[in-house]
């Protein structure tokens, strides 16, 4: 199992909210000292917390958001490799922190106390004793490499300590760690082999330019899985010979897809690879590594389930291979005999997961995660034989009761060139009259929304009696590649038409009050949300945009380096002059003037992803028209907040901004 870097954007979805001494990061975010925003002043109590605009929050409020605001989830990082300890990552304090479980409901020990979360971690394979683990501070996303020893509760920096590091992988032998770094020319990934027993010998395996990720091991630990990575549509698979660092392509030189997963088989003669290169979909294939790179396309092992394949794990003995796919946005497990080649489903709960993980030394048990539109990510392992699960852990929702909840309906409806966009509706259970709506747009472009628990938007559902609406424009995974890029490089002017179906959609249906529409989102969440201010100003009350782009041009020169190419790839590139004239057209910033709706802005400073610059610049321009926009800055805080004590005051605000300005439904109690 390779573990990726979960942004505090995801993790905070996942947890449904918006013992050790540990050594402290060497590396300190480059932080804009102030803000360019005038006005600002920290929040009493919370000197990270900075606000302009924003009115008292009321403690009745406050109150009545507590319990929502007190959810946690078990984020599964890893299982022993005789399956008696799961490790996890969840809150009890301000922050994620890493906790083991050793049997089905029991307690979860924390083992780290830190003030910046923990979202990536892994036991050695010989000795669950020691750990090796990601953490930047500040929300920087300068992640670097630690290794805690649990018989004394201290951690050792491994890694430079101002370089950016991610994705842990390591060798079943338990001889080898790899992960990525931009140590050389802090633009360019590569990938690190270093031995576990003196991990700070760490040696380049690649040396090229772009962006490469580590992979699975091989069994005897000599050769390692590497990914390309160019694009969500655009990664090649390659094998290195982990000594002598010789690296041979796996996949067709010719063409491009993606790559969402790969392992090796036991013997290491094979590759079970999750590509879209063959199909609209991710589906599995298996390449014989002598005969790689295929001419022709290789039979699919999961052509009949036309969804995405989303995750997979190999068993220790290569007889049973689990897969989760992704379907409307829903996860379906099963198990793939891999002599018969035979799928057979596991019942699962109906939602979505988040991670599998075989024992290293066990093939009859598998972990995973999973959430549901009322229940945060839980762990649970199954028994391969019987498919059963066992609940391992419980996590809490704030003592509220999530029968209470609403169950999003999935519905679609109809945008310009033939395009059908999917959407989560969530409508409160108690109406009188119509009622308002809160649109909630993903990030990416390339995410998906998903029906997880999200209390955001069911304190909206539940308890100020709004609607949700949550759709999957053009450009969004999980609907085939085709959809995914129909919102790429220019083609983005297009995909904005999904906005206006969106609102036509609302209209369309009796309960929902086309008059009092707000729009939230984060990242390309936060672009959509201006975009809808900008362009679709008369159907708009009230926007939150969080950590959003405002220009698109101006965001591409200024994001940080190692990311620029990745999206440009996305977005086009900005100094080719007919794309930046259509860049230009579709940045909200240039439109600043048409923008009516209220406007609340939320930011990181050491947002390494969206800079700060990209929320103070739109906030400035609406300003200046004479308009009000409310604004916070999280000082200590990057690409969405990870902290408790700064998302539970920015969550509130943001409820007192949509309660203010689209008020309460006609005829309501509340």
């Amino acid at each position: 199992m390779t573990l990726r870097i979960l942004s505090p954007l995801l993790v905070s979805l996942l947890t449904g909210a918006p013992a050790a001494v540990l050594a402290q990061p060497a590396q300190k975010p480059a932080a804009q000292a102030s803000s360019t925003v005038p006005g600002v002043a920290a929040l009493p109590g919370q000197p990270n917390l900075l606000a302009s605009g924003v009115p008292t929050i009321p403690p009745e409020l406050r109150k009545r958001v507590l319990q929502y605001l007190e959810t946690r989830a078990a984020n599964l990082m890893d299982v022993s490799q005789d399956g008696k300890q799961v490790l996890i990552s969840t809150r009890f304090a301000d922050t994620n922190q890493l906790h083991v479980v050793e049997q089905p409901l029991g307690a979860r020990f924390q083992l780290t106390f830190t003030p910046e979360p923990i979202n990536t971690a892994r036991f050695h394979p010989n000795d669950p004793s020691t750990l090796f683990f990601l953490q930047d501070v500040g929300g920087g996303e300068f992640f670097q490499v630690y290794r805690l020893d649990r018989r004394n509760g201290r951690s050792e920096l491994l890694t430079d300590g101002k370089s950016r590091h991610e994705v842990l992988s390591l060798s079943d032998d338990g001889q080898w760690l790899a992960y990525g770094g931009t140590g050389r020319n802090g633009k360019d990934t590569d990938v690190y082999v270093a031995p576990t027993d003196n991990p700070k010998q760490a040696r380049r395996v690649t040396e090229a330019e772009g962006t490469w990720y580590p992979g699975g091991f091989s069994r005897d630990g000599s050769r390692l899985l590497v990914t390309q990575f160019r694009a969500a549509d655009d990664a090649d698979l390659h094998v290195v010979d982990v000594k002598t660092g010789e690296r041979r392509q796996l996949t067709p030189k010719e063409g491009k897809g993606s790559i969402n997963g790969a392992v090796l088989t036991p013997d290491g003669k094979s590759v079970y690879v999750v590509t879209d290169r063959y199909s609209d979909f991710a589906e599995l294939y298996k390449l014989e590594l002598d005969k790689a790179p295929y001419t022709a396309a290789p039979p699919s092992l999961t052509k009949s389930i036309r969804w995405n394949v989303e995750s997979l794990a190999l068993s220790q003995d290569g007889k049973t291979l689990a897969v989760s796919t992704n379907q409307d946005g829903y996860s379906r497990l099963y198990l793939l005999d891999t002599k018969r080649g035979t799928l057979s489903p596991v019942e699962v709960p109906r939602g979505v997961i988040a991670n599998l993980a075989f024992p290293r030394g066990r093939s009859d048990v598998l972990a995973y995660a999973i959430s549901t539109s009322k229940s945060p990510a839980d762990v649970y392992l199954l028994d391969v034989r019987t498919k059963k699960s066992t609940r391992w852990t419980r996590s809490e929702v704030g003592g509220l009761d999530t029968d209470t909840f609403v169950e999003p309906e999935l519905v679609r409806y109809k945008s310009t060139d033939n395009v059908e966009v999917p959407a989560f509706l969530y409508l409160p259970r108690e109406r009188k009259g119509k009622v308002p709506v809160v649109i909630i747009f993903h990030g990416g472009p390339e995410g998906q929304s998903r029906p997880y628990l999200s209390t955001f938007a069911q304190y909206l559902a539940v308890e100020m009696g709004m609607a949700v609406l949550v759709p999957n424009v053009r450009g969004s995974d999980g609907y085939g590649k085709s959809y995914r890029a129909m919102d790429d490089g220019v083609k983005r002017e297009q995909s904005l038409a999904d906005i206006g179906a969106t609102l036509d959609f609302i209209a369309s249906r009796p309960e929902l009050e086309a008059s009092r529409v707000g729009v939230y989102g984060g990242s390309y969440g936060g672009y959509m949300v201006l975009a809808t201010t900008a362009f679709f100003p008369e159907r708009i009350r009230a926007a939150v945009d969080v950590v959003g782009i405002s220009s698109l041009p101006t965001f591409l020169q200024n994001t940080q380096a190692y990311r620029r190419d990745l999206r440009r790839a996305e977005y086009g590139d900005e100094r080719d002059p007919e794309v930046r004239k259509v860049q230009e057209r579709i940045s909200p910033l240039n439109a600043v003037d048409r923008i009516k709706a209220a406007l609340f802005v939320q930011q990181g400073a050491n947002d390494p992803r969206v800079p700060q610059s990209e929320a103070e610049q739109i906030v400035k321009a609406v300003r200046a028209r004479g308009a009000d926009a409310w604004y916070m800055l999280a000082l200590d805080e990057g690409h969405g907040f990870g902290k408790k004590a700064n998302r539970d005051s920015i969550t509130v605000a943001t409820f007192l901004f949509l309660e203010k300005h689209l008020g309460e439904p006609s005829g309501s109690s509340r």
